[in-house]
């Protein structure tokens, strides 16, 4: 009797990468919200990113292009996702996944939300899939941000997306649309 046997290499795992992914919740913390029993439904929204470190670097103006379309972060493109549905800057956007560009200038960002979702970078960007196109205030950050981040900020009836590297932040102010506001 003869016993066949085959060998299946284990495949290697790849290396820490240097600008690892990350993923921030609307409401804060949501995870642990879940797991303590403190959630009652879904998340707002979740936005995941990769995190680029700025390792002496000049970021905006340097490495970050003005007036060139930016991932919003590294490797592939910024997503976020909206579990109900929102308003940024006037529009309605219906609950779903989004892709999530900037274009930075010296003196404000562009945000465009784009339905074209799972894109490495910029590189197959079509601007014909934008969903939303919304200038935003940059300022000077009171500190200097290492480490690419996003996060979102409570307010009354929404959240602000703050976004900080460098020494730059930006917010966009989302909120709820109004279906999702009243109470049952």
């Amino acid at each position: 009797m003869a016993i066949a046997s085959s060998v299946w290499a284990q495949p290697k795992p790849t290396e820490m990468d240097k600008s690892p992914m990350d993923m921030s919740y609307w409401p804060a913390n949501y995870p642990l919200l879940k797991m303590k029993g403190m959630a009652k439904d879904q998340p707002i929204a979740r936005v995941i990113y990769g995190r680029p470190l700025k390792g002496g670097r000049t970021i905006f103006g340097g490495i970050i292009k003005y007036n060139e379309l930016w991932r919003l972060g590294a490797n592939e493109a910024t997503e976020i996702e909206f579990f109900k549905n929102v308003k940024i800057a006037g529009k309605l956007v219906a609950k779903g996944r989004y892709t999530f560009y900037c274009l930075p200038t010296e003196k404000k960002w562009t945000l465009i939300l784009n339905k074209d979702n799972f894109c490495w970078g910029n590189f197959t960007y079509d601007g014909k899939k934008d969903l939303l196109r919304t200038d935003v205030d940059i300022e000077k950050n009171t500190e200097n941000v290492e480490a690419f981040t996003i996060y979102f900020d409570d307010i009354k009836n929404g959240a602000n997306m703050v976004i900080l590297w460098d020494e730059i932040k930006s917010i966009l102010p989302i909120s709820l649309a109004p279906e999702t506001t009243t109470k049952k």
